[in-house]
């Protein structure tokens, strides 16, 4: 399994290593040992979700209140989607950037975001379904939208497939509207509640 930070810091593209045969295909999506090496710190499931979705279905963009935010570990198992992490914490030299992965049954591959950065996805096939670990259950009070396809963002979303939004994401502010309305998460903050993950692994070892 590799571990590839994304343009986005604390988002990570992991590629698994496939075996297969003539009975199918096997590997590990998950474990902790290089997820640990890799962030450097523990991944506390708290919920595991799965979502289907008919192509062209956008979610996002969902980011968590911080502290204690929600990172999440995300896979696709049927279909495909293409999976993207914002940096929306305010004073990052980051802000405002995005990156991508596609997850598809092909490469398989999963993406890591750190508390504190937004997340969403745009399914490109009908049917697709995402599976998803989270270190925190879900909390309406604290959970927040970015409207997915701010022009100041500019993610490129791929041609050819047209965005449904759930009416919550379609009326969701933008990046500089949620940063004026004080809903954004701190660099400061969002470092500060890593530190204390990271500081847990090594008072346990």
């Amino acid at each position: 399994m590799e571990f590839r930070e994304l343009k986005v810091p604390g988002a990570f593209e992991i590629t698994p290593r496939q075996f297969g045969d003539d009975r199918g295909t096997f590997l590990e999506w998950f474990k902790d040992e290089g997820f640990r090496a890799a962030v450097g710190h523990d991944l506390d499931l708290a919920q595991a979700n799965c979502s289907v979705s008919r192509r062209g279905v956008l979610r996002g963009i969902h980011y968590a209140d911080v502290p204690p935010g929600q990172a999440k570990y995300v896979t696709c198992v049927r279909g495909a989607v293409l999976d993207v992490a914002v940096d929306i914490r305010v004073g990052s030299p980051t802000f405002g950037a995005w990156d991508s992965v596609l997850l598809d049954t092909v490469d398989r591959r999963a993406i890591y975001l750190s508390e504190g950065l937004g997340h969403a996805f745009l399914s490109l096939e009908d049917d697709s379904t995402v599976v998803y670990l989270c270190s925190t259950g879900y909390s309406p009070g604290r959970e927040h939208e970015i409207h997915p396809l701010d022009p100041a963002i500019g993610i490129a979303w791929p041609t050819g497939v047209e965005p449904l939004l759930s009416p919550k994401d379609a009326a969701a502010p933008t990046l500089a509207e949620a940063a004026d309305l004080g809903r954004l998460p701190t660099l400061e903050a969002v470092d500060a509640h890593v530190a204390s993950l990271a500081r847990s692994v090594t008072l346990s070892s």
